[in-house]
């Protein structure tokens, strides 16, 4: 079960994220007069303190050169823990597009909340070095900092991560020995609340088919006959096979109903066409000549320039709609009096009604 292989890099991607908001900080020494005589680019490596303050403390001979100098910052992933606080509900879900597919629609569960504990080490020579730098961090975490990170770039699920600070720790050896080396260290303990993703599913999943709505003659089911049953099959309301059935002739406004097509021998009346994104319904056919009611399904009513594809919504388009669809649907009702089917709202062409007695 826990076997499926998948790896979206989200702890790597949030780590090296957060190493990159302190990668241009810079500190100056001055001259008496106040002028700069010095400009350094302090350096920042993922790792733990420790290793820096080894390296640092190594004694060098004439065949080495000194490891490291100061000023530098550190910083490395310390913790992960799960944040009860976010969390929501595991059977949940949202619908996400392939971005290499835009037919393709992903239904995902919502990830998993953690926390990223994550440290940032300041060590300086100079306490004056460590105040600079102190004081270009600081100032933008109230007590956070939003980043906006590409947790699964194969679906640009894009999530604007919380980088919380926390504590700040300080550490000062001057009080050692004279023979030991003055390390001034600011630890700086961040929480990174990010979201932990599981394996996408097949595109083909949760996909509606068909609904069945029964009618009893009583809230008690178990006993009441069922009276009336209605069974709704979805209509697709976008073209998702691109057939490029025909073209336009002419140019179309915004509100032309009436215009000829290059070849309408592969329309049909009383079925749907989709050009650039709007969809129209196809009243009347003569000739090359097509009336039409715009806008259908809600889509935007625009122009359209002469020679643009027109393709045909039919059957195969309906085998192909996207899961969760609400295909326009919103309510229906039957009058027993004259035997007709009423929508009070729009979408009555989106589902085809068969009533079962």
């Amino acid at each position: 079960m826990l076997g499926q292989y998948y790896y979206h890099e989200i702890i790597r991607k949030t780590i090296i994220a957060f190493g990159t908001l302190f990668n241009d900080i810079n500190i100056k020494h001055k001259k008496q007069d106040d002028s700069d005589f010095s400009t350094i680019k302090v350096p920042i490596a993922y790792g733990p303190t420790e290793k820096f303050l080894a390296r640092l403390e190594q004694k060098p001979d004439l065949r080495k050169r000194v490891a490291i100098i100061l000023p530098r910052l550190a910083f490395e992933m310390n913790s992960i823990q799960y944040d009860n606080s976010r969390k929501i509900s595991t059977m949940q879900t949202f619908k996400s597009k392939s971005l290499t597919d835009d037919k393709v629609v992903n239904r995902l569960f919502m990830p998993v909340p953690y926390n990223l504990g994550i440290q940032l080490s300041i060590m300086t020579q100079y306490n004056d070095d460590a105040l600079q730098i102190v004081e270009q961090i600081l100032p933008y975490f109230q007590p956070s900092f939003n980043l906006t990170i590409d947790l699964v770039s194969s679906i640009g699920e894009k999530r604007d991560i919380p980088i919380v600070l926390g504590n700040i720790n300080f550490k000062d050896n001057y009080e050692s020995g004279y023979d030991e080396k003055r390390i001034i260290i600011y630890d700086l303990n961040f929480t990174a609340k990010t979201y932990l993703f599981g394996p996408l599913p097949d595109s083909t999943e949760g996909l509606i088919k068909k609904v069945q709505v029964d009618y009893y003659t009583d809230t008690n089911r178990k006993n009441a006959s069922r009276q009336l049953r209605y069974v709704a099959e979805p209509r697709a309301i976008q073209d998702y096979t691109n057939d490029n059935t025909t073209s336009l002739a002419e140019h179309i406004d915004d509100k032309i109903t009436k215009f000829d097509v290059s070849n309408a021998a592969s329309l049909t009346v009383n079925e749907y066409i989709e050009i650039d994104n709007e969809e129209m319904y196809i009243k009347e056919i003569s000739g090359n000549t097509i009336t039409v009611n715009r806008g259908q399904d809600e889509t935007e009513i625009v122009s359209h320039t002469s020679g643009t594809v027109v393709n045909i919504i039919n059957n195969a388009d309906d085998a192909l709609i996207e899961q969760d669809d609400d295909f326009g649907f919103s309510e229906y009702r039957y009058d027993y009096g004259d035997g007709k089917i009423y929508s009070p709202t729009k979408g009555i062409d989106v589902w085809k009604i068969i009533l079962i007695r």
